[in-house]
């Protein structure tokens, strides 16, 4: 450890820069996941009980109310049941209801699944890029060995192998930055799957509900306190 925080510390400017920014890309990813984890963790669980709390709710008017402090599934119900008032103010609910409202729902989960992965993108850039800033580094580094060791015109194992172990240095560091990375983008994704595939399943009971008690609310259907 010693060694490796002296070649560090004797590395050039350049070598010194890419490794703060590999440090600064490091805590940035991990912090991020922690973040996006919390979140998609919450919103996995809030839309799953969502889901089990509709299909045990009954009727729209017992199962509304339950949506309405629903995060994770708010904003899907309210785009249906705005769709689904609209049509009765027209007079076309019975021919449009299926169309329309299917595509409001699908709206909604698309428009739910990208907040969600909003900034997603940044930990992929970190997992992408990191390596090449690494890998810059230790070519900078290994270059400047290089001329080093012109000038000092002698090519023995103990005049090479510090200056190539310290340009190394930021290759490793970039690795070390884009594997967790690139662990929690996967992670993360297949948790993206997970919710959508949740959101999709209610967005189906929803619309089957809205077709099966289209006639017992004329007037239209009351959610969040109003008439949306």
């Amino acid at each position: 450890m010693d060694s490796i925080i002296a070649a560090i510390l004797q590395a050039t400017v350049v070598s010194k820069c890419v490794l703060v920014l590999l440090l600064v890309m490091s805590v940035t990813s991990w912090a991020f996941m922690a973040g996006k984890w919390v979140s998609l963790h919450r919103a996995l669980r809030d839309s799953s009980q969502g889901l089990a709390d509709f299909d045990n709710a009954g009727p729209l008017v017992s199962s509304l109310p339950l949506m309405a402090r629903n995060d994770s599934l708010k904003g899907i119900t309210r785009r249906a049941i705005r769709e689904f008032n609209r049509l009765h103010r027209t007079g076309d609910a019975e021919k449009l209801l299926n169309d329309n409202v299917r595509r409001a729902l699908h709206f909604g989960v698309t428009e739910e699944i990208g907040r969600l992965r909003s900034s997603l993108s940044l930990l992929a850039t970190m997992a992408n890029t990191a390596p090449f800033i690494g890998l810059f580094g230790t070519v900078w580094g290994i270059m400047y060995s290089f001329h080093a060791i012109a000038q000092m015109k002698s090519v023995s194992l103990a005049t090479v192998a510090p200056g190539i172990a310290e340009a190394l240095i930021a290759t490793a560091v970039g690795l070390f930055v884009a594997i967790p990375a690139t662990c929690g983008y996967n992670m993360f994704r297949a948790r993206l799957s997970s919710i959508e595939t949740v959101c999709i399943t209610y967005a189906g009971q929803l619309l089957n509900r809205l077709q099966h008690e289209a006639t017992i609310h004329p007037d239209g259907i009351v959610f969040e306190g109003r008439n949306s």
